[in-house]
C-alpha cells in the first residue's frame, strides 16, 4: 500500500474520499511539479520504499534536466550513478563537485555522449577524470554554457582549446588551479570564446599579463576576473582590463605582489569590488592589529 495517502473532503462533509499519491499524474504532475523539489538523497531513499516508488523515481531520473551530486557524493557508488542516469537524455545541469574520490571517465563519458543538451557541467576537484572527459563535452555539448574546471590539473592546452572550438558560447568557466595551462592556452580561448563573462585563471604561477590583457582585448563583456595568486600579472594588463572592459564588476587580485594601487584605483572609481584594500586602508588594519584598537585619523587633513 502507498504510506502517503492524500485525503480530500467535500466542503458539505458528507462525502469522504481518499486517493494516494501515486494516483495522481505521474509525468503530468509528480515528476515536473513534486519530485523536482525534492533534494536526490531524498529522492534515492524514496526509491528503496516500494516497487511502484521505484518505477516512479525511475521516471523521474530519465526526465530531470538538473543533477546535482555535491551533497550526496560520499552515499553514492559508482554502480548507483550509472544506474541512475543510464536513460536520461535530457540533462541541461550536471554538477560532480566533490566527487573526486571516485568519478572516473568510466562513468562519466556516456553520461556526456547523450545528454548534448548540456548548458552547465561542474567537474570542479574531479581529480580522476582525465582530458578525455573535456574533450568528450566540448565535442557532445555545443550548448555549454558554464563550465567548472577547478583544480582539475589534468586540463592541458590541447583539450581546452579543443574546449574554445566548439564551445564559442560559453560564459563562464573556472579554471582555478589548472596549473598545466599557460598563456597560449588562455589566449586561444579568449579569442574563440568571446562571450565570457565569469573568468578564473586563479592559483596560475604561469600566467603572465599577455593572458589578462588578450582576455580583456577579446571578451568586452567580462564582468568577473579572478587572478589570485598569478604571480607574474602585473599593473600593465590591469589597466588594460580598464580600459576594455567596462562592464567589469569584480576583480580579484590577491597575491598578486606586481599589481599595485596605480592600476586598480581607476577600477575602484568605477565600483568595481575589487580584494584587495586601498593602502591606506591596509595600513589601519595592521596599526589595529599592533595597537589593539583603532586610532582616529582625520582623512580630510
Amino acid at each position: 500500500p502507498d504510506p502517503f495517502p492524500l485525503e480530500r473532503y467535500q466542503s458539505s462533509g458528507l462525502l469522504f474520499s481518499r486517493c494516494y499519491l501515486l494516483d495522481l499524474p505521474w509525468e503530468d504532475v509528480l515528476v515536473p511539479h513534486i519530485l523536482c523539489y525534492l533534494p536526490l538523497q531524498h529522492l534515492v531513499s524514496l526509491q528503496r520504499v516500494s516497487k511502484q516508488f521505484h518505477n516512479l523515481i525511475k521516471v523521474y531520473l530519465s526526465n530531470c534536466r538538473t543533477f546535482n551530486l555535491a551533497p550526496t557524493s560520499p552515499c553514492i557508488p559508482k554502480e548507483a550513478f550509472c544506474s541512475m542516469l543510464k536513460d536520461n537524455k535530457v540533462l541541461q545541469n550536471l554538477s560532480l563537485q566533490n566527487c573526486s574520490d571516485w568519478v572516473s571517465d568510466k562513468e562519466l563519458l556516456p553520461v556526456i555522449g547523450q545528454n548534448q543538451h548540456l548548458q552547465r557541467v561542474d567537474m570542479s576537484g574531479c581529480a580522476c577524470l582525465t582530458r578525455h572527459s573535456l574533450v568528450a563535452v566540448s565535442l557532445s555539448c555545443m550548448h555549454l554554457q558554464h563550465l567548472g574546471l577547478a583544480h582539475c590539473e589534468w586540463v592541458d592546452s590541447l583539450s581546452l582549446r579543443s574546449l574554445a572550438d566548439h564551445c564559442g558560447g560559453l560564459q563562464s568557466i573556472d579554471l582555478t588551479a589548472c596549473r598545466q595551462l599557460k598563456d597560449d592556452a588562455i589566449c586561444y580561448l579568449a579569442k574563440k570564446c568571446s562571450n565570457l563573462r565569469s573568468l578564473s585563471l586563479a592559483v596560475n604561477a604561469n600566467i603572465t599579463d599577455e593572458s589578462v590583457e588578450e582576455v580583456a582585448k577579446n571578451c568586452r563583456g567580462l564582468e568577473q576576473l579572478d587572478l589570485t595568486g598569478c604571480l607574474r600579472v602585473r599593473n600593465q594588463s590591469i589597466r588594460t582590463l580598464a580600459e576594455y572592459c567596462p562592464k567589469l564588476q569584480s576583480l580579484k587580485v590577491n597575491h598578486c605582489h606586481n599589481v599595485t594601487e596605480s592600476s586598480l584605483d581607476p577600477l575602484r572609481k568605477r565600483n568595481v569590488v575589487i580584494d584587495v584594500e586601498p593602502p591606506l586602508q591596509r595600513a589601519l588594519v595592521l596599526l589595529q592589529d599592533v595597537l589593539g584598537f583603532a586610532p582616529f585619523i582625520n582623512l580630510q587633513i
